[in-house]
This record gives structure tokens, sequence and C-alpha cells, in this order.
């Protein structure tokens, strides 16, 4: 049989593209391969968030370059973000790829690959969705017939509305679009007939779903219900969540749905309103802290996390000591903490004074030990707590632990019989690190 290799960077997204892409090729008799020099066709799925990834993709390409001089057959792919802006530069810099798939075009990836052999040519979709009013109905076709597995990624919601000046993620994957929500109920039924236990709702603004769906606007709240009805789901996370839609009644149904996990992950990206007005992030600090506050209300041990962004264009030392004092304040349990990388084509990348890179990187540094330290002391206030923890299986920094991550998404690493992977069990913290626990069952 016909073998397949996909490399991913970027999201959560992309890794379940990635998984749809793999369905797509076994349904037209491909298989797996370990290797990238063991396939007939290497599909790379990219991520355009940052230049590293990028510069990722290109490196790899230049190994493929010589390893399709040796099996000319090789039939190579670009997938994804990247290939959605930057397929010109592709098609010039690596004339021997023969797909350029969208990220609207997922489901044609075995079409695409039939054309690419039997025409020895290049094929290419790129295209992406029309928005008609307020309508969407162009949602991509899923396979929902999964290998089972304990935790499982469902997209609910494509492209984004938001347009934040340093984000290209409008011109990747489109205008914001809602799958409807039978679909995606149904998805959740078949999952757990499978096995699955935990599910993980995935959107660029979660929280903004079912704006524009034909059935009538429907609440994310509402989703979360409807989900959490489903017998064998256990587990319901989501992410990332948009600061300005998070609703009075979401926090509601994180505070009482019990399948809905106490974790919330909500990008700050900055802590000066000045630079959150230059990003058009739609929101103020204030009203960052004021969901933060409602949160710990109605749920006292939710963990909260962020993202946070350092140099963007104009920030100066103060704007920055600001984002210090705002994450001192919040204190959140953890943190994605980024350099402004400038992405072509967004407006952030045109604005004047550009912080210099060794700039960035101080400050980067500055905010990771500040960020490390609070999620340190905030673990170790945890030692002695009893957590629910949902076993995966085998730890891999210690095999002869099991592994699983607490309803807080907090890794713990135990001893145990391999009896209870797939089983959640209570479990107390009594080690506590940067990275989570290590802890007893009880």
């Amino acid at each position: 049989m016909p073998r397949y290799k996909i490399l991913t960077w970027g999201c959560q997204m992309n890794e379940e593209d990635s998984e749809q892409m793999s369905l797509y090729l076994q349904e037209r008799g491909y298989e797996p391969a370990e290797q990238v020099e063991d396939a007939d066709v290497v599909l790379l799925n990219t991520c355009s968030v940052r230049r590293k990834p990028e510069d990722k993709v290109f490196s790899t390409l230049g190994h493929l370059r010589q390893l399709k001089q040796r099996k000319p057959q090789m039939v190579i792919g670009v997938c994804g973000c990247m290939a959605q802006l930057r397929a010109d530069e592709i098609r010039q810099k690596a004339p021997f790829v023969d797909m350029i798939v969208g990220t609207a075009h997922v489901a044609q990836v075995g079409a695409l690959l039939e054309e690419a052999i039997q025409k020895r040519r290049l094929a290419m979709r790129l295209d992406l969705p029309e928005r008609k009013g307020a309508i969407v109905t162009d949602i991509p076709e899923r396979k929902v017939d999964r290998v089972p597995k304990l935790k499982a990624f469902v997209p609910i919601q494509y492209g984004c509305d938001k347009f934040c000046t340093f984000c290209i993620v409008p011109t990747t994957r489109g205008r914001e679009r809602s799958r409807p929500t039978a679909d995606i109920v149904e998805e959740a039924r078949r999952l757990a007939e499978r096995g699955t236990k935990e599910i993980t709702l995935l959107g660029q603004t979660v929280n903004s779903y079912g704006k524009n769906l034909l059935e009538g606007r429907v609440p994310f709240a509402r989703l979360l219900k409807l989900l959490s009805d489903i017998d064998g789901i256990e587990r319901i996370r989501f992410t990332s969540p948009y600061p300005r839609d998070f609703r009075d009644d979401l926090i509601s149904a994180i505070a009482e749905l019990p399948k809905v996990m106490e974790h919330v992950h909500l990008p700050l990206q900055s802590g000066d309103n000045d630079i959150l007005k230059a990003m058009r992030r739609l929101y103020t600090v204030e009203q960052f802290e004021e969901i933060v506050g409602k949160l710990r209300e109605r749920v006292p041990n939710i963990a909260i996390t962020t993202d946070i962004i350092v140099g963007f264009p104009g920030e100066t030392d103060e704007q920055f000591e600001n984002t210090l004092r705002v994450v001192e304040r919040i204190r959140f349990d953890g943190a994605f903490m980024f350099a402004y990388s400038p992405r072509p084509g967004t407006p952030a990348a045109q604005m004047e004074n550009q912080v210099p890179r060794a700039v960035k990187q101080e400050r980067l540094q500055r905010l990771i030990e500040l960020q490390n330290r609070i999620t340190c002391e905030i673990n170790s206030a945890q030692v002695g707590r009893v957590f629910e923890v949902l076993v995966e299986g085998p730890s891999q920094k210690d095999p002869t632990k099991l592994a699983g991550f607490t309803r807080e998404n907090k890794m713990m690493h135990f001893v145990g019989g391999r009896e209870l992977a797939g089983q959640i069990v209570r479990v107390r913290a009594d080690e506590a690190h940067l990275w989570g626990f290590y802890g007893t069952v009880v």
C-alpha cells in the first residue's frame, strides 16, 4: 500500500486539520509512514502566525528537495495557512512541490493528490469561502469516523472577524463561520460511542460561536449545555475565547455544568490600554480584569492562562512595565509568551517605531521569569490538594509512572497500574513543579 507522512506546525486547529487529511488519505488506500523517507506522499501542514514556523517549513522543503531527487515519484504538498498566504513564494522557492492546499480545502486533499499524480502538474486550491450577509453555509466537509481516542478536538468555528492588527488569521482562514449545532453534537456523540471522554472545542474566537447560523443564533453557552447532555463525554474544554465576547451566561455555564472544565485560556496580549487599542483588541485591561474577577468569584478553583505579546510596534518601556504589573496583579496559572513577529500583509507590520529585536528579547525574558515564578507559587500552594485526573497512560517523563491532566488542565504524574488508563481518578498533589505535579492516587 502507498504510504504518507504529514508534518504539522501550529495550533490545535492545524493538528485537527492534519488528522482530517489523514482520514481522507486512508479512505483512498494510503497508510501512515513512520519516517518521511519511507513515504510516497509528504504533506506539510503549515502555520503563519509567526515567522519561525515558516522558516522551518522552507528548511524542511530543502531536505525534501534532495529526497525527491532520489525518489522522483514522491508527491510533496504544502497545506494550511502558509500555503494560503505564500503560495507564489512556495512555487518560486520550491518548484518541485506537487500540491498547494489552502485552509478551506482539507476535504479535497485526496482528490488533489490524485490530480497531481495523474496529470503530473501542480494541483492547487486556495479560494476562501465568500461571506454572504450574516449567514455562512460553506462549512468544510468533515470525517467523523475517527480512530478511537480518549481525547479529541472538535472544531465548531472557522475563520475570524476581529482583524487584530498583528494577526494574519482572517487572511489565511477567511471570515468567521460557525458549524451547524446539530453537526457538532452528532460528531461529539459519535466520538463518545468510540470511547472519547474529553473533547476540546476549537475556534479562533470560540465563544463568538453561533452568530451566523441558518438555524438562528445559538449562544456558545447553549452549545456547551447540549454537549454536556451527551452520555460518555465526561470533560469539555474550549479554546480560545475572545475577552469582549466572554459574557455572563458563559461564566454561569462553567460554574454550573460539571462536564465543563475549570480552566479558561483567555488571551490578554498586552497589559497596556494604548497597546491594546493599537492591536485593535476590542477591550480594555479593566474589562479583562472584570471578567477574571467574575470567573474567580463563580468558580473559585478555576485556572486561568493567557497569551501575551511583548515588543509590539511602539511599545515603550512604561507600557511594557504596565504589562508586568497586570501579570503580577492577575496571577495567571500559565502563559504563552512571545516577542512580536511582523506578519507581511498585516497593519502592524507597516507601523513605525518597530521595537528592536534585542529589546523584544530582553522584555520577553523578564516576562517569562515573572510568569514562571507566579506559576510555581500557585502550584506550590496547591500541594496537598486532591485533583480529578483523566489518566492518559504512561508518563513520557518517567514510563514507570502514569500521567494525565487535572480538570484545571495541569499535568499530574503518579504511580499506578496500567489498568487505570482511560479512567478518572483522584490524585493528591505531593510535589509541585513549573509543569505540574507529582502525586499519589487516593
